[in-house]
């Protein structure tokens, strides 16, 4: 068994933004954005919780993200396989294939060419 690490929930993105003060140079046409702002986005009791994080910081926990990905696809294949099982032992006929969970889906890659 090979060991993993940490897994972070979430996401990593980097992002460019336009302020809220007028004449500044975001605003221009072209408009010279923000940034980028590297985020690390997750969930808590229903609400987003964002922090900023250094270049250093989002290139340390991007595995993290990764790993937790990595996990939640494994735990729904096993899930399936068990459907799968249990209908067998039951005699029961082969299950539909459960629908894509939207939070356990990969994301589309980030700058860089690695995952989220």
């Amino acid at each position: 068994m090979s060991r993993r690490g940490f897994c972070l929930p979430g996401s990593l993105v980097r992002q460019m933004r336009r302020c809220s003060t007028p004449g500044c140079r975001c605003h221009g046409d072209p408009g010279l954005l923000h940034g980028p702002y590297r985020l690390w986005t997750r969930k808590v009791a229903g609400k987003t919780l964002t922090k900023v994080l250094t270049e250093e910081q989002y290139e340390r926990y991007r595995s993290w993200i990764e790993n937790s990905r990595q996990m939640h696809r494994l735990v729904s294949e096993l899930e399936q396989l068990a459907v799968i099982a249990m209908a067998e032992q039951e005699d029961w006929p082969e299950p539909e294939p459960a629908p894509a969970d939207r939070r356990r889906s990969p994301r589309a890659p980030i700058a860089g060419g690695e995952p989220a």
